[in-house]
């Protein structure tokens, strides 16, 4: 039996992914996998003598003291320890387009309404850590409190190297480009239409199978990714626990000559060599665990009477804060408080009929007015109060939302790919006031007071 496992293994390496992954249902349960069948201790977490020879070594996501409903960590029985590396020194050339401390030397506030059309896939060869870049955010990981929003592009697998994120969790969004991220405690497949939250700490791979690949990626410093409570809405609904995947143990023993461990701390990025692969945890068990959700199974909730539900209704994940009902980073998808990013997977956004593309992104900071642009407002009333409800179909668009106030990266503003003319799409919007007592008011009521009504928050 070992010996079988041991050979499906040796011929099943990094980069090749086999169609049928095999995955873990469910959200915060205490998981256990093992590739080999007795490679996990019995009745211990760390015996004298592990079985197989193996090391033992705990992950933690959170303080040894932390809350038991509240503490994370996994315990990974592995060939030869994470330990065994080379000291870190700085990555060259350096990153220069990754932030993780959010101040007055390295990003801007910007108030404006800011969006982005889709960024080219570069020509050059570049993989996920080189593809990635930081759009937004607030807040410090020294300080463990705060979030950053990044967003990727990449044409070629990361070779002969493994990411590691000591800064935050990453929460990752492919729009374009499947990704196959192999970490320690298994393999993901990650389809556009998915995600998948990584969690701080964890070392991980990302494979492109269909080539050019881009997307989004969300980030929070001292803090985890949880389910929102669901109030009156009752037991089920939201995203189920149930429909989150969580991978199998897998591992590799091979020689890595002049492996990289890639480290990001501090917003930094430093390089550690090794010999072997990271990837070689035989079994494991706990609740500190990457994951994926597929989008698709999110069971909505809307106003099927009157007004208009606010967008907290379609939160997927939320990081909170020490304060109740404020979030560090909500996760929303398909409908547009706070501050709030947004990207498009497919489709169309429907508050946007022009210039919000999939691939592209926009950005509404606090108490900015923003809202339907000129064209989707004067179509929706064209059609009066009677207007009956119709089914938006083929699209996928999502928030990242936080209380926080966001400061921008000088690239992100200067980059080609802004659109300058996103203010238009709402310059057009007119006075429909039309009370015979007061028209000599109508050239007062400016743009803003449809804002208003919209969103200012």
């Amino acid at each position: 039996m070992e010996n079988l496992a041991a050979d499906v293994l040796k011929g099943d390496s990094l980069g090749n992914f086999p169609h049928n992954l095999e995955y873990q249902s469910g959200f915060g349960n205490d998981f256990s996998s093992e590739a080999i069948a007795g490679a996990l201790p019995r009745g211990q977490n760390s015996p004298l003598v592990c079985p197989f020879g193996l090391y033992a070594e705990q992950i933690s996501g959170t303080s040894f003291t932390s809350p038991r409903k509240l503490n994370q960590r996994s315990w990974l029985y592995r060939i030869k320890p994470s330990v065994t590396h080379q000291p870190f020194s700085p990555r060259e050339p350096s990153h220069k387009k990754l932030v993780s401390e959010f101040d007055r030397s390295n990003t801007v506030a910007n108030p404006t309404q800011l969006r982005w059309k889709p960024v080219d896939v570069p020509d050059s060869p570049t993989d996920f850590i080189d593809g990635l870049y930081t759009i937004c955010g607030a807040g410090s990981s020294f300080l463990r409190h705060g979030y950053a929003i990044h967003m990727y592009t990449a044409n070629k697998s990361m070779d002969n190297c493994a990411f590691c994120n000591a800064d935050g969790d990453f929460l990752v969004v492919p729009q374009q480009g499947r990704l196959w991220i192999t970490t320690e405690c298994g393999r993901l497949q990650v389809s556009p239409g998915e995600m998948a939250v990584l969690p701080q700490g964890f070392r991980f791979v990302v494979d492109l199978p269909d080539g050019p690949s881009r997307g989004y990626v969300a980030e929070v410093f001292g803090t985890h990714f949880q389910l929102p409570d669901l109030g009156p809405i009752g037991a089920n609904g939201l995203a189920a626990s149930r429909d989150f995947l969580t991978p199998t143990a897998w591992f590799e023993e091979v020689p890595r000559p002049g492996f990289t461990i890639v480290q990001k701390f501090g917003g930094e990025l430093f390089n550690a060599r090794q010999d072997f692969s990271p990837f070689n945890v035989v079994a494991w068990h706990g609740n500190y665990v990457p994951y994926k959700y597929d989008l698709s199974k999110f069971c909505p909730y809307n106003t099927v009477l009157v007004d208009h539900g606010d967008p907290s209704i379609n939160t997927v994940l939320t990081a909170p804060t020490d304060k109740p009902g404020m979030a560090l980073l909500d996760f929303v998808i398909f409908l547009p408080d706070g501050c709030e990013f947004m990207g498009l997977i497919h489709g169309g956004y429907e508050a946007k009929a022009d210039g919000f593309l999939p691939g592209g992104a926009s950005l509404h900071s606090c108490m900015t007015p923003h809202g339907p642009d000129t064209k989707t407002y004067e179509d929706t009333i064209a059609g009066g109060n009677e207007a009956g409800p119709h089914k938006i179909t083929d699209t996928m668009a999502f928030m990242f939302e936080s209380c926080l106030m966001p400061r921008t990266c000088l690239w992100a503003l200067e980059s080609p790919f802004r659109d300058h003319d996103y203010y238009q799409c709402w310059i057009g919007l007119k006075s429909h006031f039309s009370h015979e007592e007061t028209k000599d008011l109508q050239n007062g009521v400016d743009e803003t007071t449809f804002e208003r009504q919209s969103h200012r928050g």
